[in-house]
């Protein structure tokens, strides 16, 4: 009997069960709490991106309400028709003073926004020079563009360089990288990067989605933290994960700007935010911007957590930040770690294949400006304890 597409796809399920790699979604509330339901028991959440606490705020939410009740529920089109209500204005307008920079443009998401600059800047006669560890949006970005691909090893000055060498000056040259990595919580070499970015005469591009609002003295991110916003030419980032909101964001020269809002498809074919979501951007830049004290508390429950669990032996990568993997290796093990994890009440998710090199599964463990100390500290002893019973650490 000749097989169809459905015994295909049904050969494809299987195969991902066999190698412990089907994905499913669990019942969550409360995500934007410390502590979290996760399929009906109460969790400590340490796998979200809600890195400030701000997503349950009330002064966001507040400011979702007056939006939604002065403006609806939806923008009722794309931002070049007549989705363009004057909240974008609002909120574009405390971003570029936020990031110091000439120009902005607010999209609706971290995905969108990278497929459609790259699409938009690139074509087949250029080259793109991405980092290996790079968001699969930046990778779907530069499928979609159609140029020559050449991917540099992790964080390798020296590999770009060689690569850039290959090239000629005249021809159109992006490098791309996340500003910290979302799966090993470790940072660019931005410096090297702008240094080499300039000799090869070379567009720079980075992606701040896991650093807005943590780094940086207002929270604007690693570039500025560096000083470096002079120097790079596209800034990207999230409001859905540090800012506890939603969307995304571009910022640079104000013709830069221009030309994406003209040659983004997924900008001009996509419906507008819709107004609750900017009103909450901006309540969450004007706080991201004063409060200085949830980046520090959110530094020193990271950096506990992190040494904590070195100590103990498990292996976390390079991280410098408020993620950090705990690297298992199997799929199979990684997944028996995890749900014992979530038997012990503690929200921690595996990280497999593709997401992750194979053979490096992982636990992707995130910590809140919101936590407790206390509730950290006894999260590390029962990490410990499903350490020792799974053979993980000694």
């Amino acid at each position: 009997m000749q097989q169809t597409w459905e015994d295909d796809i049904k050969k494809e399920l299987e195969q991902l069960e066999r190698l412990s790699q089907k994905r499913v979604l669990q019942k969550t509330e409360n995500a934007q709490l410390p502590w979290l339901y996760l399929n009906g028991q109460s969790m400590l959440n340490l796998a979200s991106n809600n890195y400030l606490g701000l997503a349950g705020d009330s002064r966001l939410l507040k400011a979702a309400a007056e939006a939604l009740y002065m403006c609806g529920t939806g923008a009722t089109a794309s931002r070049l028709i007549v989705g363009n209500h004057p909240l974008y204005g609002e909120a574009e307008a405390l971003l570029t003073d936020w990031k110091g920079m000439e120009s902005g443009m607010i999209l609706n998401s971290g995905y969108t926004a990278n497929i459609g600059i790259i699409s938009a800047l690139m074509d087949r006669n250029g080259t793109i020079f991405s980092d290996k560890y790079n968001h699969a949006s930046i990778v779907d970005g530069i499928v979609l563009s159609r140029s020559k691909f050449q991917r540099y090893r992790h964080c390798d000055l020296n590999h770009l360089e060689a690569l850039l060498r290959k090239y000629p000056t005249d021809k159109r040259k992006l490098i791309i990288t996340d500003a910290v990595f979302s799966m090993d919580g470790d940072i660019a070499p931005l410096e090297g990067l702008v240094f080499l970015k300039e000799r090869y005469n070379a567009i720079l591009m980075v992606d701040e989605a896991h650093s807005s609002g943590i780094f940086g003295g207002q929270g604007e991110g690693l570039v500025c933290a560096h000083q470096l916003q002079n120097r790079v030419d596209i800034q990207m980032g999230t409001f859905s994960k540090g800012l506890g909101s939603y969307g995304a964001y571009i910022v640079g020269s104000k013709w830069l700007i221009a030309y994406l809002m003209n040659k983004m498809r997924s900008f001009i074919f996509t419906t507008a935010l819709p107004p609750s979501v900017l009103g909450s951007i901006s309540a969450a830049i004007k706080i991201v911007r004063t409060e200085q004290y949830r980046r520090k508390q959110l530094m020193e429950h990271s950096h506990y957590f992190a040494s904590s669990l070195k100590r103990l032996g498990f292996l976390i990568g390079p991280s410098e930040t408020q993620i950090i993997p705990v690297i298992i290796g199997s799929n199979e093990q990684t997944m028996l770690f995890s749900r014992k994890l979530q038997e012990e009440g503690i929200a921690a998710i595996a990280v497999r294949p593709p997401t992750v090199p194979e053979g490096q599964a992982r636990i992707r463990f995130t910590v809140m400006a919101t936590h407790k100390r206390n509730d950290l500290k006894q999260a590390i002893e029962k990490i410990a304890q499903v350490g020792h019973k799974l053979g993980v650490i000694e």
